[in-house]
């Protein structure tokens, strides 16, 4: 038996110079971090002494006899690209699916590490995002960028390049004090209903040939939110300001991206005291993210009082393996005459 442990993530900037389509061109960045909630994968061979050879534990629950009857996409991507029979899994989380925190790629990560780990072996971060990547986006066939699975394997506060040549991963460099500050100033909120991402994300790619120069402008406030980091001799609600600015910009890239009522809830939170904020992930729904200054955020929590506030903290570790026990387990001869 193994279990997997994979955090979700924030993006701070950047968000949408991720797709392929832009970075392959102009190149893309993305200034994000990784945070205490987490996915737990579970992953056991299943004894065959049942009417069916797998089962699979998240909102549903399936039981098969072969892989092409899995009904989840990614589950059954996985199992093919992976090899895998005859396994009992399970997904629990700490937040629900679909609500801009990169869930579904903290999966395909979590998953990906247990499939490995069952098998006996261990795999790097990059092999783990590089394979997640390849799942979503390719066997998967689903719209979206590379940030996520990037963010979920690695772990930790980063500066994510990426070109046509790859992508590289460089942690911002900052100090233990100025870290917890950022971390102290930011305030998550659930909004209440969630979306899929790739909805939002496909009417991005088609924007993206008009909006190469909002998108080129995000790429370059990766530049600036860093330097805010990094330089002790800014002030750290720069940060917060910035956060306002790229999230007017996003809006302008897509109908997709807010609401009526998510801009209601924004513009209520900016009079209450935040000195900016986003929605996190595609758009369309989930967590909104502030930057309040502590003696503000009473008035903030006062104003959001109907909507569910959850504390964090930034996580570094990245994609784990938190338990493993070895098993005798022989492939049955069906699948080794395939």
């Amino acid at each position: 038996m193994i279990i997997t442990k994979t955090p979700f993530r924030m993006s701070f900037f950047g968000g949408g110079t991720d797709l392929e389509e832009f970075f392959k061109k102009y190149g893309g960045a993305v200034l994000s971090t990784t945070f205490d909630k987490y996915c737990y994968v579970t992953v056991r061979h299943l004894p065959p002494f049942f009417k069916y050879s797998s089962e699979f534990v998240y909102a549903n629950i399936e039981r098969v006899c072969d892989v092409e009857e899995i009904e989840h996409p990614l589950i059954k991507n996985l199992m093919k690209f992976k090899d895998m029979h005859e396994i009992r899994l399970s997904y629990e989380a700490d937040l629900p699916a679909r609500t801009g925190l990169g869930t579904s790629s903290s999966f395909a990560v979590g998953m990906l590490n247990a499939f490995y780990g069952i098998k006996g072996k261990r795999v790097d971060k990059r092999r783990l995002a590089d394979e997640a990547i390849y799942v979503e986006r390719v066997l998967c066939n689903e719209a979206g960028g590379i940030q996520d699975q990037i963010a979920a394997a690695y772990g930790g506060l980063n500066r994510i390049d990426m070109s046509d040549k790859g992508y590289k991963v460089s942690p911002v460099i900052m100090s233990n004090h100025r870290k917890k500050l950022l971390n102290d100033n930011l305030m998550l909120f659930f909004t209440g209903f969630s979306r899929f991402s790739a909805n939002v994300q496909n009417d991005t790619k088609k924007n993206i040939n008009d909006k190469v120069k909002q998108l080129l402008e995000m790429k370059s406030l990766v530049d600036e939110a860093e330097d805010i980091l990094t330089n002790e001799k800014r002030n750290i609600n720069d940060f917060g300001l910035l956060l306002d600015y790229t999230w007017k910009l996003k809006r302008g890239i897509s109908d997709s991206i807010s609401t009526n009522f998510i801009d209601m809830i924004y513009e209520e939170t900016i009079k209450a005291g935040a000195l900016g904020g986003k929605l996190l992930g595609a758009g369309g729904g989930g967590f909104l993210l502030f930057y309040v200054e502590k003696e503000k955020q009473d008035r903030v929590m006062n104003a959001l009082k109907d909507y569910l506030y959850v504390p964090f903290e930034f996580e570094t570790e990245g994609a784990q393996v938190i338990y493993f026990k070895a098993e005798d387990y022989e492939v049955p001869v069906r699948f080794l005459s395939n």
